[in-house]
């Protein structure tokens, strides 16, 4: 057999599932997001999970899945997914427009003529949306958007205000608009974080993204090759894919992928091991990075807190209050840096001890 007849990895080590044949489990959060969207009045919904925990995928998998759970007025609704990562949707207005053209992309022909129009307005501005949004509603008609990536939007808070959470708020609490956001935070927290005040970041539900159940991480450690119909790995090789990979969807993934190709290259299972962890610690250098960097910024942000903070202090409290505030920053100090230290001394973990310091610089605040 050459290596152009050799059939096609299944596993994605990396990135979404597209091909729907590949997608696994998932089942509860699908149903959530169909229900929520038949009701008299459509609610939206942020996902919320760790990197590499499915939520692109899942996203991807109900815009593709959506009319098999949704039976009856299937007309009603136009579902598109938008990964807000993309340059397109860098500014207000290229939000806009790439919603418009994925709407407009998902309607069936005999209805595009009598839709289309009210998309027409140049430029495609926050007002000519908002009305193109209620003329769909008059029509019967929901727009619903699967944004991914969410956090891509918070690049740009000069061009995505409170003004532009507060019109989307308004439509979807207009029953005009249905939203599903995929962040790796509760949008709450972004709020505070990003000092948001749009009623736009309590969004109506919340659903956690996490690992696999049992019967789904065997069910994807089984996935056919795309050529054939039976299992891509051997019984032997999905044991130790279920092994290494526990139930998150990217660890079994990874460990079914190195699991195949050491089979194709006639490797043994010990060099499968080997990629896997060397990929595995790859991606958690990467995480740590990312933490470190938040931990740097916030510590290049002291120095302006503490100066807004003397300031503060010094028109506005008495020599009582000042050392009461000195204190409180100084057990914030010590606290800060008794956790840097357990982190690098690995007693607690990177997601550890950036909640810990979130909570002191809260405090500090």
């Amino acid at each position: 057999m050459t290596s152009r007849a050799l059939p096609d990895n299944p596993f994605v080590a990396a990135g979404m599932i597209e091909d729907p044949k590949l997608f696994v489990g998932r089942k509860d959060e699908l149903h959530a997001i169909a229900s929520r969207m038949k009701g008299d009045q459509p609610t939206s919904i942020n996902i919320v999970g760790e990197k590499h925990i499915g939520k692109s995928s899942l996203l991807h998998y109900f815009v593709l899945t959506w009319q098999q759970r949704v039976l009856n007025n299937s007309d009603s609704y136009v579902v598109i997914y938008l990964p807000l990562r993309g340059v397109d949707c860098q500014t207000e207005t290229g939000f806009y427009e790439a919603v418009a053209e994925g709407l407009l992309s998902h309607v069936p022909g005999w209805q595009q003529r009598s839709l289309q129009n009210c998309w027409k307005t140049k430029p495609l501005n926050r007002q000519a949306f908002s009305d193109a949004v209620k003329q769909w509603k008059q029509q019967g008609k929901l727009p619903v958007l699967c944004l991914d990536d969410f956090e891509s939007l918070l690049k740009y808070p000069d061009k995505f205000d409170n003004g532009f959470y507060d019109n989307l708020r308004s439509l979807m609490d207009s029953n005009a608009l249905m939203l599903v956001v995929a962040s790796r935070k509760q949008l709450d927290v972004y709020a505070n974080d990003y000092h948001f005040g749009s009623s736009f970041f309590n969004i109506g539900h919340t659903i956690y993204l996490k690992e696999l159940t049992t019967d789904e991480a065997i069910e994807l450690s089984r996935l056919p090759t795309r050529s054939t119909n039976g299992a891509a790995l051997s019984v032997d090789e999905q044991s130790h894919a279920q092994q290494w990979g526990d139930r998150h969807p990217y660890k079994l993934q990874l460990a079914g992928y190195y699991l195949w190709e050491a089979r194709q290259q006639g490797k043994a299972i010990k060099w499968a091991k080997q990629q896997f962890d060397q990929q595995l610690a790859n991606y958690k250098s990467k995480a740590k990075r990312k933490w470190w960097q938040s931990l740097l910024l916030f510590l290049w942000d002291i120095p302006l807190h503490l100066g807004r903070l003397a300031k503060f202090i010094g028109t506005s409290r008495d020599a009582v209050d000042s050392r009461i505030t000195g204190i409180v920053l100084l057990i914030a100090f010590g606290l800060i840096v008794i956790i840097v230290v357990l982190g690098l001394a690995r007693v607690l973990t990177p997601p550890q001890v950036e909640k810990w310091l979130e909570k002191i610089f809260n405090l500090a605040k």
